[in-house]
């Protein structure tokens, strides 16, 4: 297996952990596409009832790998849109630990999953606007139907950073945890998850994502074709030569 994704099932529950602690866990095509891999696995796996998804060092995601940016895209799904696909039709519950920092599409790819856990010094952020980008994870849609649109529209256009404090007062997320603690609140609702009716429980969740799942994939496609010519622009790709070049 891909060792930027980190696998481990245990009584009914798959955890994944994103494996780039050298990159802040920040997501490259190869994570991207082994995360995708084994939530769709997972998904015809009897065996397993719930996912947790987390990443590792206590930190989750700095984002999409910036450098990824800076070379010529595939025509087609992007391995990010694949991965974000992957979550938004999977039927098991997916039950996110954050600790450190979710960046980006960090923060975007929680809008499609169960439950979020949160470290209480967590601190969330959506740089597109600043990154001469635009939204993405089909945050122009869902973002406003979670948050709010005042606040969907402060998040998404200003890209400031916001606490986890404030994420849990927009229902963005589900809890704050003791930081450390994420993880292990995660596991035990995943476990709590594990011992319902399986069926009952995926074909509930099918329910409750039916009538948003196509609504969801327009987004996803829609955003992509803006996304991609934004990745093209000269303020896009300066901006990334800038953040580059002062990581060196």
């Amino acid at each position: 297996m891909n060792q930027t994704v980190l696998v481990v099932k245990n009584n009914g529950v798959l955890t994944l952990t994103i494996n780039r602690p050298e990159r802040r866990n920040a997501l490259d095509v190869a994570t991207y596409l082994g995360l995708a891999e084994q939530i769709l696995a997972a998904g015809q796996d009897k065996e397993i009832r719930a996912i947790v998804l987390t990443g590792a060092e206590n930190y989750f995601t700095a984002g999409n790998d910036l450098k990824d940016f800076q070379v010529p895209r595939p025509e087609g799904d992007s391995a990010g849109i694949k991965f974000l696909r992957s979550l938004a039709d999977c039927d098991l519950p997916i039950v996110v630990a954050v600790e450190g920092s979710a960046i980006g599409i960090g923060v975007t790819l929680l809008q499609h999953c169960d439950f979020v856990y949160a470290a209480e010094n967590v601190t969330f952020k959506i740089p597109f606007v600043p990154l001469g980008l635009c939204p993405e994870g089909a945050s122009s849609m869902l973002m406003a139907q979670i948050v709010g649109s005042r606040r969907a529209t402060d998040w998404l256009l200003r890209g400031r950073p916001f606490s986890a404090q404030e994420a849990l007062e927009a229902d963005f997320i589900t809890a704050l945890s003791k930081p450390g603690q994420a993880l292990h609140d995660a596991q035990a609702l995943a476990n709590e998850l594990a011992a319902l009716p399986p069926q009952a429980l995926q074909t509930s969740k099918r329910m409750l994502k039916h009538s948003l799942r196509p609504k969801v994939h327009a987004a996803f496609d829609y955003e992509w074709a803006h996304f991609n010519e934004r990745l093209k622009s000269d303020e896009a790709q300066a901006a990334f030569a800038s953040f580059l070049n002062k990581k060196k």
